[in-house]
């Protein structure tokens, strides 16, 4: 369906209407002004578009949301987008009125409506495109376990930089800390720390940004708010000694009969430099085993592809693939791809004495081996596939030979610490 279609607004339409990477209304022919607006999630809620202040082209565009279709039929829309209709006919402006109102809702009230509708990010190359659902999820998590817990009973107007600075050492200190039993062996554990008050600090500035894109606050406290945003240590990365015992310990723990899904999603990660889910998903229908490339159809920044050493396809190579899943790291039991790395990493650095590694550091290490090996940032920022260096991505497709140079240089060297064959 057209994203600027117009059409009577029935049952039958609305439910035909599907979520794509952008919201979008479908517009009714009969009753001006009343739409029915299509988030990429799906959700969909009736709204009535108008111009305030008697009208005119040069009179604010307000939107009224009506209710969600499921709660309200069609029709049930429809009635009430004609009172909404008749009220500014008389001149009243009932999409102000709204907003007078949620100026005064309160903080939890505030990240309902942003899990809701403000779930997009806000600057970079994405910018405009919705959160992708986990990042959405952990976000939304952050804030109601944050947040809502310390800060949620005040008015989203009240709200001072003094408090965020308040609530940020709060987090830090462990004060929003729980561990919670919601069902049969599954847990809610809420640490906090410094690690996770720069991360919900980052979140709450997002929402009240949102919240000033609505007219619904005037400042975002966060902007005043003297908190120590980053921790001004050096990134930690692993020296080729610490790979060579990272590989020393997969080999060690294959042999012991630790599952080889694992093991071969960390030897990836160190020989690509991949994110952690982007190894954990790869699908077959991402490798191009003949140009040694990964072509990444949803990255952290989009589409992306990245070139693959020698090493890494030769280990790709050795895997077999699992008939009737295009994973090339699928599930044990049921659907979808392997979940287990979260469980069985701690053991991996645990036999090779490495503390406080994560799945992230050996990314670091790819960068840190790269750029100490001579390569140009350009094409570190190519293996890496980072987004501020899309210029060299734009000509991937025409000459991928350099990066590939790039990757099997630093590869070798990566393959030979970890005891494996180029």
């Amino acid at each position: 369906m057209s994203t600027s279609s117009k059409t009577r607004l029935t049952k039958t339409v609305v439910d035909s209407a599907e979520g794509t990477d952008k919201r979008y209304m479908v517009w009714d022919s009969e009753l001006a002004g009343f739409a029915v607006r299509i988030e990429p999630s799906g959700t969909k809620s009736f709204v009535v578009r108008y111009r305030a202040d008697g009208g005119g082209r040069t009179a604010p565009q307000r939107l009224v949301t009506i209710g969600r279709f499921g709660n309200l039929t069609v029709e049930e829309a429809r009635k009430e987008a004609k009172k909404v209709l008749g009220r500014i006919a008389v001149g009243e402006d009932p999409g102000a009125e709204r907003n007078s109102k949620r100026r005064e809702m309160k903080v939890a009230a505030l990240v309902d409506l942003y899990e809701e509708e403000g779930c997009y990010i806000q600057r970079g190359v994405r910018q405009g495109e919705p959160m992708k659902p986990l990042t959405k999820q952990y976000t939304i998590g952050r804030l109601r376990h944050h947040v809502v817990r310390l800060l949620g009973h005040k008015r989203i107007t009240e709200l001072t930089a003094g408090d965020v600075e308040r609530f940020f050492r709060d987090v830090e200190q462990g004060k929003s800390r729980k561990d919670e039993k919601v069902g049969h062996r599954k847990r809610i554990v809420v640490r906090g720390g410094s690690g996770a008050a720069r991360k919900v600090f980052r979140d709450l500035s997002a929402m009240y940004s949102f919240a000033m894109r609505r007219g619904l606050v005037d400042a975002n406290p966060c902007e005043k708010a003297v908190v120590k945003k980053s921790d001004g240590r050096r990134t930690r990365f692993l020296s080729l000694a610490e790979v060579k015992k990272l590989g020393a310990a997969c080999d060690v723990l294959e042999q012991e009969g630790l599952n080889p899904k694992a093991l071969n999603i960390t030897r990836l990660w160190i020989l690509t430099g991949c994110r952690r889910q982007e190894i954990v998903e790869l699908k077959w229908s991402e490798i191009d085993l003949d140009r040694g490339l990964l072509i990444l159809a949803d990255s952290k920044t989009g589409q992306s592809t990245r070139p693959l050493s020698g090493a890494a396809i030769g280990l790709l190579r050795s895997i077999t693939r699992e008939p009737g899943s295009d994973h090339v790291f699928p599930a044990d039991h049921g659907e979808g791809y392997f979940q287990g790395t979260k469980k069985l990493w701690p053991k991996i650095v645990a036999k090779a004495g490495l503390e406080g590694v994560t799945p992230h550091t050996l990314r670091h290490t790819m960068g840190a081996i790269a750029t100490s090996s001579g390569e140009a940032l350009a094409m570190t920022g190519a293996i890496l596939g980072h987004a501020n260096m899309r210029s060299t991505m734009i000509y991937a497709h025409i000459d991928h030979d350099p990066m590939k140079e790039a990757a099997d240089r630093v590869g070798d060297k990566l393959a030979e610490a970890l005891g494996l064959a180029a």
